[in-house]
């Protein structure tokens, strides 16, 4: 069972060092990061001081209100402002002011509202908006254009529910009989079947939902540009890899697993995919960059790894490992 206080304490010392390593550069448009930032890592060392048992939790707090909010709701007031909709980007900057008063923000805000101002004199005879287009194009290009990650997800949480209408997912009993992976039961009774149910089952809502979460935000850029067959196939390949992985390495005692759950291995597996797709077609505008960003989500993953006694490195890393052997093998959409 994951222990949440720790996560939430992995992420409030991790997100706010990796942060403060990008952003401090001298450019004064980085000092609101910076701040909040320090704030973090601040509020986290407190809480560890003075109130251990809980400093994942206030720290997890700090992080989510001064670093998660503000960059998600800077990404979407940017996201805004390109559909020309600068009243709504003006209305969320003002908002995200409260949580990240930066000069930055500030002066985007100002920006917006003179925009806002201009486009209102412009729009004088109505028509189809190019705002209205964009958003239309923008939602296709969630879930909709990317249909292999949706029934992943929908299957995900279905076997979740399933779970819990089965009884305590807690329970090793219980997921053995679900079909959880357990290296003996595959080698010496022959259940061959658990290295593929496993990949469908969570030790818990707060592992399915890192999990998913996980899916959402790496996986439709991926199918996008390989397509939705090859993203299942690299999705599932990758899992099996994983629990294979696992059984295998358990054999020759390099690592003692008794049970293992979870759709980890597939997700690192697009993450692997990633990296090899990345390394393919470096040359690509914007390769570089986003392989940095790749090897920065590994780098995380493995530190979170060696702190998590619960967490299975072996199956993350054999899925990453899979994942890359297909990748490099991956040929963009468009070069069908």
């Amino acid at each position: 069972m994951l222990d949440l206080n720790h996560i939430f304490l992995f992420l409030a010392v991790i997100s706010p060092l990796l942060v403060l390593a990008r952003a401090w550069r001298p450019d004064p448009i980085y000092r609101g990061w910076r701040i909040a930032a320090l704030v973090v890592l601040v509020v986290t060392a407190l809480a560890w001081i003075f109130f251990r048992a809980a400093a994942g939790y206030v720290g997890g707090a700090a992080w989510f209100a001064l670093l998660f909010i503000p960059a998600i709701g800077s990404r979407k007031m940017t996201e805004l402002a390109a559909r020309q909709n600068y009243k709504s980007a003006r209305k969320l900057g003002a908002a995200l002011q409260i949580l990240h008063p930066s000069a930055e923000l500030r002066d985007q805000v100002q920006l917006f509202r003179h925009l806002e101002s201009h486009h209102n004199h412009r729009a004088v005879f109505p028509s189809p908006s190019l705002e209205q287009e964009i958003e239309q194009q923008d939602r296709r290009r969630s879930f909709r254009n990317a249909p292999a990650v949706l029934v992943l997800f929908l299957i995900n949480a279905a076997a979740f529910i399933f779970e819990i209408s089965f009884g305590n997912w807690t329970d090793p009993e219980v997921l053995h009989q679900l079909g959880a992976l357990e290296p003996y039961a595959v080698v010496a009774q022959g259940q061959y079947w658990r290295l593929f149910t496993a990949l469908f089952l969570h030790a818990g809502f707060v592992h399915l939902l890192f999990n998913l979460f996980a899916l959402y935000v790496l996986g439709p850029p991926l199918e996008r540009s390989i397509g939705a067959v090859r993203f299942a196939i690299c999705y599932l390949i990758s899992g099996l890899a994983s629990s294979a992985g696992v059984v295998g390495l358990t054999l020759i005692g390099l690592v003692q697993v008794a049970q293992l759950v979870g759709a980890s291995g597939c997700i690192m597996g697009i993450v692997g995919a990633w990296a090899g797709f990345l390394l393919r077609h470096r040359h690509a505008p914007h390769a570089k960059q986003r392989l940095g960003n790749v090897l920065m989500i590994v780098a995380i993953q493995t530190a979170f790894d060696l702190s998590t006694p619960q967490a299975s490195m072996a199956a993350h890393l054999c899925g990453l490992v899979a994942g890359f052997v297909l990748g490099l093998a991956l040929t963009p959409r468009a070069a069908r």
